[in-house]
């Protein structure tokens, strides 16, 4: 897949919105990703799973992990791509946690998948409770990349499209200059 083939279908699946939007991250965007409307069909999670897995088959992945809710998809997506298990994260009293009885073995190599990174802060939190569970987080990847490169997670990442949208801290975002006030389409509360 190009990456005018993706945007594309965020497009035609109207996963690309325009507006006003308060991101998960607590920062403000002209531009928001819906992916749950990207991904809504399984053969088109499968594309972009195996998309995003064809960059790590030499790599010894033993398991992909996603933070929930957003990389749930994906995750599962590209661990079916790699033959190899899937778990997630999720925040219990507000911090990122392995829960349901996921365990790891001492040094299990792990690919951290996301559907969009922002700032990288999801995969982050992903990535330390991994890494306190024993893990070794050698990668992480994303279909969308707002930051186009700039978010640091820590490891090698790759994403299948990059991009630069703008993104601002309220008291800096135009847009509420302009009297507008941000929708929060996404599934969790900013921070």
């Amino acid at each position: 897949m190009t990456s005018e083939q993706i945007l594309q279908h965020f497009q035609d699946t109207n996963a690309l919105l325009d507006g006003h939007f308060l991101l998960s991250s607590g920062l403000h965007s002209p531009k928001y990703l819906q992916c749950a409307l990207a991904l809504q069909y399984p053969a088109d999670a499968e594309k972009f799973g195996h998309a995003i897995a064809t960059h790590f088959v030499n790599e010894d992945i033993r398991t992909v992990a996603s933070p929930a809710i957003g990389g749930l998809v994906v995750g599962y997506a590209t661990a079916a791509a790699l033959n190899t298990r899937f778990l997630w994260t999720e925040r219990q009293n507000g911090e990122m946690t392995l829960r349901r009885g996921f365990s790891l073995t001492p040094g299990e190599r792990i690919l951290v998948v996301e559907d969009v990174i922002t700032t990288g802060g999801s995969t982050r939190e992903c990535i330390a409770a991994l890494t306190a569970a024993g893990g070794e987080v050698v990668a992480a990847a994303s279909i969308i990349d707002r930051s186009n490169g700039a978010a640091d997670v820590g490891v090698p990442r790759i994403s299948l499209v990059s991009l630069d949208v703008p993104s601002y801290t309220k008291d800096k975002c135009p847009m509420c200059f302009g009297g507008d006030g941000p929708v929060k389409p996404g599934s969790r509360t900013a921070a």
